[in-house]
């Protein structure tokens, strides 16, 4: 591995930021993939009943990753953390592939999970390498690419599952994850944080740079329930296009999945607006797309010719404004201060991604006890709060120039 230092502001190319982009996605890709397979690995591995359990501990690895390993990229060599985490992850994946064991494959779920958040280090990495003109259009181009991976995993996951089984998913992101750990090893500069601070101290100033930064947590809480709104939609509507009277097969699933692909091309067009101070405005508009992604399937009724067309136009809305609403916020987070750019994302993801386990656990209830209307009010509610915070911020505006 060479020794490369971080290049100056004028030497970041686009193709870097290309590669940033496609390894966030596919490392991101861990995370979704065995939801739409649950069922066949809990028959093959014996864990039918408690199959859920596969999807939550990778979730629940991931925020311990984003907890306890993302902060280390303002103390550590950021090259060698990614590097790290995913020959790691490559392992792992490679031994989920041709487990037996329903505990050894859980086990296996967690670690993938805390392997995953090495796309988290890649993001504040890319603020690094930017300008501030840029950063803003760069970090949206790399959250495009994580989102792009999200937004895919569980379409293509089903579909190699159907022609070449469910361990096939496992063995092709072992490989993808090695191949890409060769292309990083050899295009990453390396990025030595001036930081020295023992790990523990690390953590312990996570609390307070949770304290300390309102900024923070105002973008946490505003992704938190558009997050929400997001994971429930996509828990339940797939039970939705099963059900009469659509009556979907898991490949048809499969396919109405990819038009949310769509939603993410929104995300370099939100870091431009970041960057041209645009901010505040683009959050409302983010925040009211949400709300009206939620609302459009409860004007048609389900037996209607229209309800298809009207459910593809809500999920590519909720994708886009859940992409713009993410960026924005790292926009903001990552001006606040190098130094600490992994803690605050790392802060930023958990908080978000505790909303989205919220939210997805509403909607199966929602859907379970009031059908598919309870759950859309839930998933009009969240980002409805997230608006009513949101109003605050020009309430205090008008406080701060009446003092002034």
């Amino acid at each position: 591995m060479h020794s490369a230092s971080i290049p100056t502001e004028k030497s970041v190319s686009p193709s870097l930021i290309f590669i940033l982009a496609a390894a966030c996605g596919i490392i991101a890709a861990n995370l979704y993939y065995a939801q739409p397979l649950i069922g066949s690995i809990g028959s093959t591995i014996g864990l039918s009943s408690g199959a859920a359990l596969i999807v939550t501990l990778t979730q629940v690895g991931y925020g311990i990753g984003l907890l306890f390993i993302v902060p280390l990229g303002d103390i550590l060599e950021n090259r060698k953390l990614i590097l790290s985490s995913l020959i790691l992850t490559a392992a792992v994946l490679t031994i989920a592939a041709v487990i037996k064991s329903a505990i050894l494959f859980l086990t296996a779920s967690l670690v993938i999970g805390v392997g995953s958040v090495a796309a988290q280090i890649l993001v504040p990495y890319a603020a690094h390498l930017s300008p501030e003109a840029v950063r803003g259009r760069n970090v949206g181009n790399v959250m495009s690419g994580l989102l792009l991976g999200i937004m895919l995993a569980r379409p293509i996951s089903s579909l190699v599952a159907e022609y070449m089984g469910w361990r096939a998913i496992y063995f092709i992101s072992a490989a993808l994850i090695f191949a890409l750990a060769l292309v990083l090893a050899k295009t990453l500069p390396s990025r030595k944080p001036s930081t020295a601070t023992a790990y523990p101290a690390l953590l312990h100033s996570m609390l307070h740079l949770l304290k300390a930064t309102p900024a923070l947590r105002r973008r946490a809480i505003y992704h938190a329930c558009v997050f929400g709104t997001f994971s429930l939609f996509w828990t339940t509507v797939p039970l939705v296009l099963i059900s009469p009277p659509f009556h979907f097969t898991q490949k048809e699933v499969a396919l109405f999945a990819l038009v949310g692909v769509m939603g993410a091309i929104v995300a370099p067009a939100a870091g431009r607006m970041a960057d041209r101070g645009w901010v505040r405005p683009a959050t409302g508009w983010a925040l009211a797309i949400v709300i009206f992604s939620g609302l459009l399937p409860l004007l048609v009724p389900s037996s209607s010719a229209l309800a298809v067309p009207i459910l593809v136009v809500a999920a590519i809305l909720l994708d886009m404004g859940v992409s713009a609403n993410m960026v924005l916020g790292q926009r903001v987070i990552f001006s606040l201060g190098a130094e600490f750019r992994s803690r605050l994302n790392g802060l930023y993801m958990a908080i978000f991604f505790l909303g989205g386990a919220i939210g997805s656990a509403a909607g199966g209830w929602a859907y379970a006890t009031g059908g598919w209307e309870a759950a859309l009010l839930i998933g009009i509610a969240l980002p409805a709060i997230a608006m009513a915070y949101y109003a605050t911020e020009f309430s205090r505006l008008r406080k701060e120039n009446l003092i002034d």
